[in-house]
C-alpha cells in the first residue's frame, strides 16, 4: 500500500523539474536543500516569494533552549526543549524590473527550471519574467562549499530578451527570521552590529537571553559582491544590503556574484569574528567558476568511494544517490562536537538535535564509507556527554547514565513524557555502536578506555532500572516505550529487555577481557549482580506462534494486517486519534525485528522467518527508520519482492513523499537505510565474529549494482550482475566468506550469483 507524490524528474545524478509547484512549494524546498556539514539551507528562492513557503537557514551546533511546556509538571521532566533555530538568510537577493518586484507567486514565470546536481552540490534555477515593458531571464546558481566550510556562493545572471528595462538587485544579509516548528513568529536573535567595511557588508547577531545557563551563540555574516556595476549600501534593523542597478537593452546581460562567509562563536569569540571573517573572505577570493570547479573536484573524491552504482533502474539509482548526497551534506566527520540531526539543514522538526538514529543507522554506513576516525568522532561525541547522561539518570532517580533521546549537550531536552521517561532503549543503541565500531574495525583501543567508561555507566543504569518479580522469579522492565512509538507505557518490551541484557553481558565480558588494560573498575559483587540479571531476564514469547512477543499484552490486541486498512487511513498519525493508534495493533516501525537486525547472528533463520511473517504485515512503516530493517531481513529470508519494495520505500521516502511529511524537512538519519538495504540486504554483507561475508542476489529489473567498502584497512570493490566480483583495491590480503565458501582475497575473485 503506498501513496506517493513525485515532484522531480527521474535522472541518475540530478533532481530537476520544469514546474513551479506552488501547492507543494515546501516539499520542493526540502528536496532541494544543500549543506556542507557546517551550514546549510532549504531550497528557498533568493528573491522574495509571497506565497506559502518555509524560509530556513541553519548552522551546525547553533540552537536555543526553550521552556518545556506541559499542563502538569512531572518530576524528572527536562527543564527545556532544545531546538535548532533559523539563522540569518544570507542568500537573499530581491529582484525588480522597472521597480516591479519579481515574485513568482504573483507573476507567472516562463521557462521555469529547477535543478539540484548531486555530483557537485550545485543548485540551479532559471526563469523568465515578462512585464508590460520587458522580458528578462534570470538564472541563479548557488552552493555551499565543502572545501571552504564557512563559504556560500551565489551567482545571478540577468539577460534581457526584449525591451530596455532597469533591473535592480538588492542583495542582503537578513536576520529578520522566525522559526516554523515551534514558537511560531518568535524571534531568537538580536542585533549586535551591522555595517560596511568598504564594500563588504556585515551583520552580527546573538541569540536572545535564556534562563537555563545555556551559552548564547553569536554569528557574523560578511558578504562581498562582484558585479558589472557598482553597488550602493543600504541598512535596516537586523539587515545590511547592497543595491545594484542595471540599465540594460535587448540582448544585453549582467552578472552579480555574491560570496558570504559565516562564522560563529562555536569557533571564534564574537569580538574577533568580523576580523576573522575578513581574513577568510580574502583567502577565498576566487571567481565563481573556480570555486565551483574546486567544489566539483571535492565531491568527486567523495563519490569515488561512496557511490552505489545501479544499472537498469534509474528510480533506484536516483534514490540512493540523493540520500548519500544529503547525508554527506549534513555530516562528514570533521567535528567531534557535532552529530547528525534527523533533519540536518533542511528543517526544524524534531528540534534538529541528536537522536539514537545516529548509533543505530548511521554508524554502519560511516564505518564502511569513511575512515574509522569519522565513526570514532561519533562515539567520542557521546563520551564527551557522559556527565549529561549521569544527570539524566539522576533526574529519574536512577544510577548510572541515561543517554538522552534528544540533545545538543548530553542533557535530555525532549518534551514528551512517553519519550523522555520511557523510550529508554536508546541507551542500548549507544552501547551497540561501541560494539559495532570495535567489531568492524578490530580496533579495541576505544573500547578499553572511553568505551568501557560509557558501557559501565549504561550497565549501571540498566541494573537499577530492572526490577525482580518475586512471583515470576525473573527480572523485568516495566513502563517503557519500545521502538514502536505507536504503543506507550508497556511492560516487558521484548526488544528493550533483550537489549538491556545484551549490554550487561557485553560490558561484563569486555571488562573481564581488558580489566588489566583499563582504568575502569567494576567490583565482583556488581559483576555478579549483572550476571544474575543476564541469567534471569524475562522475555515474553509465545510457543504456539513461535515468536518473541512485542510486549506482555500485545497478543491481546485485535490483530489484523495493514492490508485491511483503507488508503484513506494512511498515514495513521495524520488521520487517527492518538488514542485509537495506541489501542491498535499497527506498528510504526521495526520493534522485535529491530532486535533481529541488531543481533542477527544470535537467531536462526526459522526464528527470523516466523517473527518477520508475524510482525511485518502489521507494520505501517510510518517511521522513516522502518523500511531498511525490513528490507535487510526480507533479503536474508529470500523474500526478494518484499526486500525490493522496502528498498524502494527507504530510497525514495522523501523524493516520493511516502509519509506525507517531507515538506517539514528531509529524513536525514534514515537516509542511511537505502545503503543498508543494498549492502546489508541485497548483498548480505555481515561482519560478525571477525568474519566478513557476502551472499548477494540481483534484484529483478536490475542489470548490475556495485559499491565500495572500507574494512579493517582494506578497500573493497563489489560488483554484482550475473556474477559476484570482489576486488581488493588497497590493503593486505583478506580472508572472507562468499556465500558459504571461505576465500583469501589478494586480488579479485568472481563467482556466479547463487539463486535461492
Amino acid at each position: 500500500m503506498k501513496k506517493i507524490k513525485r515532484l522531480f524528474d527521474i535522472h541518475p545524478w540530478k533532481i530537476s523539474t520544469h514546474t513551479l509547484d506552488k501547492e507543494n512549494k515546501r516539499l520542493q524546498e526540502s528536496l532541494t536543500s544543500i549543506g556542507n556539514g557546517y551550514m546549510g539551507m532549504r531550497g528557498n528562492f533568493e528573491e522574495q516569494y509571497s506565497g506559502d513557503h518555509h524560509q530556513g537557514t541553519y548552522l551546525a551546533g547553533v540552537w536555543f533552549p526553550d521552556k518545556t511546556r506541559v499542563g502538569w509538571w512531572k518530576n524528572g521532566y527536562p527543564e527545556y526543549f532544545g531546538k535548532v533555530i533559523n539563522a540569518m538568510n544570507f542568500v537573499e537577493m530581491d529582484l525588480f524590473i522597472d521597480d516591479i518586484a519579481v515574485d513568482l507567486n504573483v507573476q507567472q514565470p516562463e521557462d521555469f527550471y529547477l535543478e539540484l546536481d548531486m555530483q557537485n552540490g550545485l543548485l540551479t534555477r532559471r526563469f523568465t519574467i515578462t512585464t508590460a515593458s520587458a522580458k528578462v531571464q534570470f538564472t541563479f546558481r548557488r552552493f555551499v562549499s565543502i572545501v571552504k566550510k564557512e563559504l556560500a556562493v551565489v551567482q545571478l545572471q540577468i539577460e534581457v530578451l526584449a525591451g530596455n528595462p532597469v533591473v535592480r538587485v538588492v542583495s542582503k544579509l537578513d536576520g529578520n527570521v522566525q522559526n516554523e516548528d515551534s514558537n511560531y513568529d518568535e524571534h531568537f536573535w538580536e542585533e549586535k552590529a551591522t555595517g560596511f567595511q568598504g564594500e563588504l557588508g556585515y551583520l552580527t547577531a546573538q541569540t536572545v537571553p535564556n534562563p537555563f545557563g545555556v551559552e548564547r551563540f553569536s554569528v557574523t555574516g560578511l558578504m562581498q559582491h562582484h558585479a558589472t556595476t557598482t553597488g550602493s549600501p543600504q541598512m535596516a534593523p537586523m539587515m545590511v544590503a547592497q543595491q545594484f542597478v542595471f540599465n540594460l537593452k535587448e540582448n544585453e546581460s549582467a552578472t552579480v556574484e555574491k560570496k558570504v562567509v559565516i562564522v560563529t562563536s562555536r569557533d571564534i569569540p564574537e569580538p574577533q569574528q568580523l576580523t576573522q571573517a575578513e581574513v577568510l573572505l580574502q583567502h577565498y577570493d576566487l571567481p565563481f567558476d573556480k570555486l565551483l570547479e574546486e567544489q566539483a573536484s571535492a565531491w568527486t573524491e567523495r563519490w569515488v568511494q561512496a557511490d552505489v552504482v545501479i544499472e537498469g533502474d534509474d528510480e533506484a539509482q536516483q534514490g540512493i544517490r540523493f540520500n548519500l548526497f544529503q547525508l554527506f551534506s549534513t555530516y562528514y566527520g570533521e567535528d567531534e562536537r557535532l552529530n547528525i540531526g534527523p533533519k540536518g539543514f533542511t528543517g526544524e522538526k524534531y528540534g534538529g538535535a541528536t537522536y539514537w538514529d545516529t548509533e543505530a543507522y548511521a554508524v554502519p554506513l560511516y564505518l564502511a564509507l569513511s575512515q574509522p576516525t569519522v565513526t570514532r568522532n561519533l562515539l567520542r561525541y557521546r563520551y564527551n556527554q557522559l556527565d549529561g547522561a549521569h544527570y539524566n539518570a539522576r533526574q529519574q532517580g536512577l544510577k548510572g547514565a541515561l543517554y538522552p533521546m534528544v540533545t545538543f549537550t548530553g542533557i535530555e531536552c525532549h518534551n514528551e513524557w512517553e519519550i523522555t521517561f520511557e523510550e529508554i532503549h536508546r541507551n542500548g543503541a549507544i552501547a551497540h555502536a561501541i560494539y559495532n565500531y570495535t567489531n568492524y574495525t578490530g580496533d579495541t583501543t576505544y573500547l578499553k578506555h572511553e568505551g568501557l567508561a560509557v558501557l559501565t555507566e549504561i550497565s549501571r543504569f540498566w541494573a537499577d532500572r530492572v526490577h525482580f518479580s518475586k512471583r515470576k522469579g525473573q527480572y523485568m522492565i516495566h513502563g517503557v516505550t519500545g521502538p514502536n512509538e505507536y504503543e506507550n507505557n508497556v511492560n516487558n518490551n521484548w526488544y528493550t529487555n533483550y537489549l538491556a541484557t545484551w549490554v550487561l553481558r557485553y560490558t561484563r565480558d569486555s571488562y573481564l577481557s581488558f580489566q588489566h588494560e583499563t582504568e575502569i573498575k567494576i567490583d565482583s559483587d556488581e559483576l555478579a549482580h549483572w550476571t544474575d540479571i543476564i541469567d534471569n531476564m524475562y522475555f515474553p514469547t509465545d510457543e504456539d506462534l513461535g515468536i518473541f512477543v512485542q510486549h506482555d499484552t500485545f497478543l491481546d490486541k485485535d490483530l489484523k494486517p495493514v492490508t485491511e486498512l483503507s488508503l484513506d487511513d494512511l498515514p495513521l498519525n495524520q488521520h487517527w486519534s492518538w488514542d485509537r493508534i495506541l489501542r491498535s495493533c499497527f506498528i510504526k516501525q521495526a520493534d522485535v525485528l529491530q532486535g533481529l537486525y541488531f543481533f542477527n547472528d544470535q537467531f536462526d533463520m526459522e526464528a527470523k522467518r516466523r517473527n518477520f511473517e508475524f510482525y511485518e504485515p502489521m507494520t505501517v512503516h510510518e517511521s522513516s527508520l522502518s523500511p531498511s530493517v525490513h528490507a535487510i531481513l526480507a533479503a536474508e529470508l529470500g523474500m526478494e519482492e518484499k526486500a525490493v519494495e522496502m528498498y524502494q520505500r527507504t530510497a525514495r521516502l522523501d523524493l516520493d513523499n511516502y509519509n506525507n511529511d517531507t515538506e517539514d524537512g528531509l529524513h536525514i538519519t534514515s537516509m542511511t537505510g537505502s545503503w543498508l538495504a543494498i549492502i546489508h540486504g541485497f548483498a548480505q554483507m555481515k561482519t560478525f565474529n571477525d568474519e566478513l561475508s557476502f551472499a548477494p542476489f540481483l534484484p529483478k529489473g536490475w542489470q548490475r549494482y556495485a559499491f565500495h567498502v572500507n574494512y579493517r584497512g582494506r578497500l573493497l570493490d563489489i560488483q554484482v550482475d550475473q556474477h559476484v566480483t570482489v576486488r581488493l583495491l588497497a590493503g593486505e590480503p583478506l580472508s572472507l566468506k562468499l556465500y558459504d565458501e571461505i576465500i583469501t582475497l589478494d586480488d579479485q575473485v568472481s563467482v556466479a550469483v547463487k539463486e535461492d
